[in-house]
């Protein structure tokens, strides 16, 4: 250990002093290990974890058309690699409908979550009204109660709005996207209320002496700096109705509309016969879209999920 002064300066103050340590190896290594090290052996103990359903997954999908899962050596990782299981998967089967049908309820999902939880983060963050503190707190006790509880009491509605509504019935992919929209507000509300606190209201102030409308302001500068947390709200909504599943199979019976979720049960349930090969394809196909979003979205999901909790 070291100490060092520091001499006085012109107004008289005492002396500062300061103490300055060296540390050996060993010390540094368990300063190390106590503050980082720790972290890094649990994210070195999760990677098997989190990889092997995948590499499993894979691996069955390159088996061929036959594979099962009866026998013993059927379980053996990567044993064969046949990618005619995927040729199969969209030539032979109504697999691509699948997605298709899931890009596009997912896709709509995540817009219309983002255009209506930003439209009501900007009224409840720049307006003040009756309520307004009683609907913040109803949003976040919303949002405790997962759409799949009333899943009952939806189908009813549905059935009763498709005979008046057709296109708000049973099989229709309108409905389907209604009834997510109708959950939208909840969480994601909340959550871009937070990020539209932090930005500085200085720039409404000065955009309304331009002459600028609240609808200009909204559109042409707030959700610009807001691009973060709408990035992660979207990302959220398409991830969330993308796996959905409850709804979507009580709502969804035939089979050319199904999303990939249901479609991916439907092959797993088989009671005879089950395509093991065709699920396992199935499911690394429909990995890769979500994987994407999250690689080109990813610099956008921190600052998204910590900067609304710099300012309530």
């Amino acid at each position: 250990m070291s100490t060092t002064q520091i001499s006085p300066t012109t107004s008289g103050d005492a002396p500062v002093v300061y103490e300055v340590t060296q540390l050996t190896p060993n010390e540094r290594f368990a300063r190390w290990a106590r503050e980082l090290g720790w972290r890094h052996l649990v994210g070195l103990l999760m990677i098997p974890i989190v990889l092997l359903p995948i590499l499993f997954a894979l691996s069955m999908s390159l088996k061929g058309p036959t594979a099962s899962l009866n026998g013993v050596g059927d379980q053996r990782m990567f044993t064969a690699f046949d990618l005619s299981t995927y040729e199969m998967l969209f030539t032979e089967t109504v697999f691509p409908r699948w997605a298709l049908n899931s890009l596009i309820i997912c896709g709509i999902t995540a817009i219309g979550t983002v255009l209506m939880g930003s439209a009501a983060a900007y009224a409840f963050s720049r307006f003040r009204f009756a309520g307004r503190r009683g609907g913040l707190t109803a949003l976040l006790i919303v949002q405790m109660f997962p759409q799949m509880l009333a899943f009952v009491a939806i189908f009813l509605l549905v059935r009763s709005l498709g005979e008046v509504y057709p296109f708000l019935g049973e099989n229709n992919h309108v409905a389907l996207i209604a009834i997510y929209l109708g959950g939208a507000l909840g969480s994601n509300a909340f959550l871009m209320y937070g990020f539209f606190n932090t930005v500085p209201r200085e720039l409404d102030e000065a955009a309304k002496i331009d002459g600028a409308s609240h609808a200009q302001i909204f559109w042409t500068i707030i959700l610009r700096l807001v691009l973060p947390i709408l990035t992660v709200v979207g990302l959220l909504s398409f991830v969330g109705t993308y796996g959905d599943f409850i709804i979507a199979k009580v709502l969804m019976t035939q089979e050319n509309n199904y999303t990939i979720a249901v479609g991916l049960y439907q092959w797993a349930t088989r009671p005879l016969v089950t395509p093991w090969a065709q699920f396992a394809a199935g499911a690394v196909i429909a990995a890769i879209p979500v994987i994407i979003l999250f690689m080109f979205l990813q610099k956008y999901i921190v600052s998204g999920l910590t900067a609304g909790s710099v300012k309530g």
